[in-house]
């Protein structure tokens, strides 16, 4: 049961896996969004510019309709007249025509966003594969498009029914009236039923939109396994990760091993702990942690600082407070401050004594019983890790 339910298509569709199907033009569409908004702009403009637009009709009409003996004889002459009044008229179309392509376009940004996919243009021989084309006619979407376009044509036919029968007076009432006053009422009755398919057009749309919307989120929809390895693509494979942070944390204990030589102590436990303080008064505020480590670590950097001539200093519960509490680069927090100042006097004394051999300057007494708060000591037994804790 396990591995069938991996196979299924239960999980919904990951970011990633939204954005691949963007970059192949898949998004969301809904045909009749797309009609609902071309007839919303178109008769939004019949409204707008009817007056306009009846007054420059019936000029059309009426040159159309109007010629002279010699004209109706004249072969060139109503060829002539074809051809520009078929030019006024696509003139005062084209502001219907402006506005239902911006309805045309608007409908898949609102969506799916502006997509642009080179991928969608290309060459596709799947897509006018006639056996293809029968298998989506006969498939359960194709029935399902069948039944839709059927409850289409009767809404539509319905509401056409209705429009005519309630101006059915009007309608013959044309019949009577002069051309202009006629044209003017025809154009009123013509937007009435624009707007009343457009009604019907809207309701189709409000349908249909959820259900495309949730057939393509259905459709993009990933197994379980699916999910599994994409995760693993995103956080790549365990055992590179594993040796990159290996590396990291080699390269960063090489960089901390550079830093001993520029301490000015190393405070050890004696043999579990090391840490390596330095401190510039110019640049810091507190003496600062560059390097610290327990165990094998603690000796490399007892051993760099002896090859060095890094004073060691053993004080293991300073030592211990230390390691727990700074990392790497950090200064040291201020409930120790008065333990490591008194660590840095005895070391400037040291550095005073050795630089007149001792003639001059007595040798400094070692410090003893530092004040290290006994909650800032984790204990001679805290368990710690086998290696250098380091910030980058």
């Amino acid at each position: 049961m396990a591995e069938e339910s991996d196979l299924e298509r239960t999980e919904p569709a990951s970011g990633r896996r939204l954005e691949q199907a963007r970059e192949e033009g898949r998004v969301p569409q809904s045909r009749e969004l797309s009609a609902f908004l071309v007839l919303l702009a178109s008769a939004g403009g019949f409204w707008a510019m009817g007056g306009w637009f009846t007054h420059h009709a019936s000029g059309i009409i009426r040159d159309g309709l109007s010629f002279g003996r010699s004209a109706a004889f004249d072969p060139h002459a109503m060829g002539t007249a074809f051809v520009t009044l078929t030019w006024q008229a696509l003139q005062l179309s084209a502001p219907l025509f402006v506005l239902a392509i911006v309805g045309a376009v608007a409908a898949p940004i609102m969506l799916g966003g502006l997509v642009f996919s080179p991928q969608a243009m290309s060459l596709d021989f799947g897509r006018i594969d006639p056996l293809n084309g029968l298998m989506r006619i006969f498939s359960m979407q194709g029935v399902a498009e069948l039944i839709k376009a059927l409850l289409k044509a009767a809404l539509v036919g319905g509401i056409v029914y209705w429009v005519v029968l309630h101006q059915q007076g009007a309608l013959f009432a044309l019949l009577m009236q002069p051309l202009e006053s006629g044209l003017v009422s025809f154009a009123q009755l013509l937007l009435f039923a624009f707007f009343a398919l457009v009604g019907g057009v809207a309701l189709i749309a409000a349908i249909d939109v959820p259900f495309q919307l949730w057939q393509y989120y259905k459709n993009l929809r990933m197994t379980r396994e699916e999910v599994r390895q994409e995760g693993k693509e995103q956080e790549g494979d365990p055992h590179m990760k594993q040796r990159i942070r290996s590396q990291q944390r080699e390269l960063a204990r090489k960089r901390m091993m550079s830093e001993v030589p520029k301490a000015d102590v190393v405070v050890t436990n004696p043999t579990h702990y090391a840490v390596a303080l330095k401190y510039d008064s110019g640049n810091m505020g507190a003496p600062q942690v560059i390097a610290k480590g327990m165990n094998l670590i603690a000796q490399r950097i007892r051993e760099l600082a002896d090859e060095n001539g890094v004073p060691l200093l053993e004080a293991p519960p300073l030592a211990r407070a230390l390691y727990r509490h700074c990392d790497i680069g950090e200064q040291i927090p201020a409930p120790l401050y008065t333990a490591v100042a008194e660590v840095m006097a005895y070391v400037y004394q040291l550095k005073q004594y050795l630089a007149g051999d001792g003639r001059s300057v007595p040798l400094p007494a070692l410090p003893t019983d530092l004040p290290v708060p006994a909650d800032m000591d984790p204990g001679v037994g805290t368990e710690v890790e086998n290696e250098a804790v380091v910030t980058a």
